[in-house]
């Protein structure tokens, strides 16, 4: 099998969502603003899409500053170790550009990370043991929505109890993510890193 990242969306394809657009109702316009990151571009198209649900788009900020906050049992590079490995898995190449540009340089990735972490059949030995680790969790729950005794060991050795609540947590909240980016087909970020 060639070691290669999941297909592109094929440009062509219409969104099923349309992300809304200016001018926005209040309070949608104040939600967008409470969604969106001060280093963002733009308003996300995802959570323009979002939006169109504004009581689910506003319950799901909690959770989201969580995973991705100051306060998270995790750091910046596992999280988006995490992030990054559950969006090629699901093949969600719209939250992957978004965080491999927003993340990939303060999180210390390479590009051999960038080739490994994108691609299902990645050489895993390329990578850091620990990055291996949270590689191995999401592909085994990504693949049997559980996690074996062995890994489950191994993961135990760097990571505390409320850390590995917060990974499944993580992996499964990005799974969600990628299901609405890949089914809504939220249209690709300009800006934003492809496969």
């Amino acid at each position: 099998m060639a070691n290669t990242a999941p297909k592109s969306l094929d440009p062509n394809r219409a969104p099923r969502i349309l992300p809304l657009e200016p001018p926005y109702p209040e309070p949608v316009g104040a939600l967008l603003t409470r969604m969106t990151p001060p280093q963002a571009p733009e308003i996300l198209a995802l959570f323009k899409v979002m939006a169109v649900n504004p009581a689910l788009a506003e319950r799901t900020l909690d959770l989201g500053r969580y995973l991705l906050g100051r306060k998270a049992a995790i750091g910046l590079r596992e999280r988006e170790i995490v992030i990054m490995r559950v969006c090629a898995r699901c093949g969600a190449e719209y939250e992957w550009g978004v965080h491999w540009t927003g993340f990939a340089d303060a999180a210390g990735f390479s590009e051999t990370d960038r080739r490994v972490m994108a691609a299902a059949d990645g050489d895993l030995a390329l990578l850091a043991p620990r990055d291996a680790l949270l590689v191995s969790v999401v592909d085994q729950l990504h693949d049997t929505s559980d996690v074996d005794d062995a890994l489950w060991q191994a993961l135990g050795d760097h990571w505390s109890h409320a850390q590995l609540v917060e990974l499944m947590m993580l992996a499964g909240w990005y799974h969600a993510v990628s299901y609405v980016c890949n089914a809504a087909r939220v249209p690709l970020e300009k800006w934003a890193a492809r496969w």
